[in-house]
């Protein structure tokens, strides 16, 4: 840490007393053990992951993903927009006003490890199956015919919502249970 520092001091840089924080990067090659193996830069946590490699044999690496304290931060601003009670607009309005904020979470924390994406677009899912079971009659308070309906659009209109694309339905992946 002292050479870090004086390194940084012949830069004309200081380091944060508090924040600073030496990490073990630890993958298949690196298998000490050390305190500290993880940390959290710019929305995503760095720290020891499965991965496969081009021959579909499974190790560890060290690599990013969408921090706990960004997809709280995602969920929360889903939460904030309370599409449930938009029964008065339509899904592509929805969909229009949604998609922009979307695509952005998409493109930046979903460069790596795009998986961890899932559980936070769940908030969004049910959000929108609770629109579906206000806005239409039949559905009220049926949650599997809910899905069911809102499946089909998402075979019919697979890019309606921007995070739709990542349900691959020639697969059979769908809106499963909430």
């Amino acid at each position: 840490m002292e050479a870090i520092a004086k390194r940084l001091t012949e830069c004309k840089l200081e380091l944060h007393p508090t924040k600073t924080q030496i990490v073990y990067c630890k993958d298949s090659n690196r298998l000490e053990e050390y305190p500290r193996v993880k940390f959290d830069f710019l929305g995503y946590t760095f720290r020891p992951r499965r991965s496969r490699n081009s021959r579909g044999q499974h190790f560890i690496a060290f690599t990013p993903a969408i921090s706990n304290q960004s997809a709280k931060a995602m969920r929360h601003t889903m939460k904030t927009w309370k599409l449930h009670r938009c029964s008065d607009e339509s899904l592509e309005s929805i969909a229009n006003r949604i998609n922009p904020a979307l695509n952005g979470w998409i493109n930046y924390y979903g460069q790596y490890c795009k998986s961890h994406l899932y559980p936070v677009f769940e908030t969004l899912k049910s959000t929108l199956l609770r629109w579906a079971m206000r806005k239409y009659k039949k559905l009220k308070r049926r949650w599997s015919k809910a899905r069911h309906w809102m499946n089909g659009i998402l075979r019919r209109q697979p890019r309606l919502f921007a995070h739709w694309h990542m349900y691959n339905t020639s697969n059979g992946w769908t809106i499963g249970a909430v």
